[in-house]
C-alpha cells in the first residue's frame, strides 16, 4: 500500500500526516489520531489496517513535524498544551480536517475521524466543532468537554467504545459525556467493556496498578464494532 506524505502549514508550524491507500481512486477516508505521544509506526499500524476494508487512511499529525515523545514526561509535555488551550487543539483539527479533504484521493463527502487516548479527545472535540465529518469514533479518550459554550447540534454520528476501569474517564464522566451529547441531538452511542482499562487498545502495554493495560478480548470486540460503524457512516 502506497503512503504519501501530506503536508502543510499552520501558523508557520509544519505539520506531516500520512495518507495509507490502495490507489489514486477517489475513495471515503478515516483520519487517525494519535495519543499522547505523537505520530508513531503504531499509529501507522492502525492506518494500514482501515485500508483492506476499502478506505483511505491517513494518519494525522497534530503536534507537529518530527515532534513525537518516547517517555512519559515527554508525551506530557507536548500534549499538556492542547489540554490547556483548546482552541489551539480547533485550530489544528481543523487545519488536519482541511488538508486531507483536499487530497484528490479523499472523497471529502465521506470523511470520519478516529482516535485513541489524546486523540480520542481530539474527535469527540472535532465533533463539537462540526467538522463535516460523517462519524467519528473514540478509543479510550479523554471526555472533559472545552471551556465556553456547548455546540446546539452536533451533526456527525459518535461511537465510543470505552473501559470501565479507564481512571481517566470515570463514570461520572461517562455520565456527562452522555448529556451532553443528547443535549446536542448527536446520533451517538457508547460501548463500555467491563473489566478493561485505559489504552485497551495498545497491544503490550501493561500498567495495571495506574489503571493502564491492553486487553485482547475488548481490543477485538472494540475493532469488529469500529468496522460496523464506518459502514453506517459511509453508506
Amino acid at each position: 500500500m502506497p503512503e504519501t506524505p501530506v503536508s502543510y502549514t499552520v501558523s508557520d508550524a509544519e505539520f506531516e500526516s500520512i495518507l495509507v491507500a490502495q490507489g489514486d481512486q477517489s475513495r471515503p477516508t478515516v483520519m487517525v489520531h494519535h495519543g499522547w505521544e505523537g505520530m508513531s509506526d503504531g499509529l501507522l499500524a492502525v492506518a494500514r489496517r482501515i485500508v483492506p476494508w476499502g478506505y483511505n487512511a491517513v494518519a494525522v499529525d497534530i503536534y507537529g513535524k518530527g515532534k513525537s515523545g518516547t517517555t512519559p514526561e515527554e508525551c506530557q509535555a507536548l500534549m499538556q498544551p492542547f489540554m490547556e488551550d483548546r482552541a489551539l487543539l480547533a485550530a489544528r483539527l481543523k487545519a488536519a480536517f482541511g488538508a486531507v479533504a483536499a487530497l484528490p484521493s479523499v472523497d471529502e463527502q465521506k470523511i470520519a475521524a478516529i482516535g485513541f487516548c489524546f486523540g480520542g479527545l481530539c474527535v469527540l472535540d472535532s465533533a463539537r466543532l462540526n467538522l463535516p465529518l460523517c462519524g467519528v469514533a473514540s478509543f479510550h479518550g479523554v471526555f472533559t468537554p472545552p471551556p465556553g459554550p456547548p455546540p446546539a447540534q452536533i451533526h456527525c454520528k459518535v461511537a465510543v467504545y470505552h473501559g470501565w476501569d479507564d481512571p481517566l474517564a470515570p463514570p461520572e464522566d461517562v455520565v456527562a459525556l452522555a448529556k451532553e451529547f443528547s443535549e446536542a441531538k448527536a446520533d451517538w452511542h457508547l460501548i463500555a467493556y467491563g473489566h478493561t482499562m485505559h489504552a485497551f487498545m495498545a497491544e503490550g502495554l501493561s500498567d495495571p496498578e495506574n489503571g493502564i493495560a491492553y486487553n485482547e478480548r475488548s481490543a477485538t470486540r472494540a475493532w469488529a464494532a469500529l468496522g460496523a460503524f464506518l459502514k453506517e457512516c459511509f453508506g
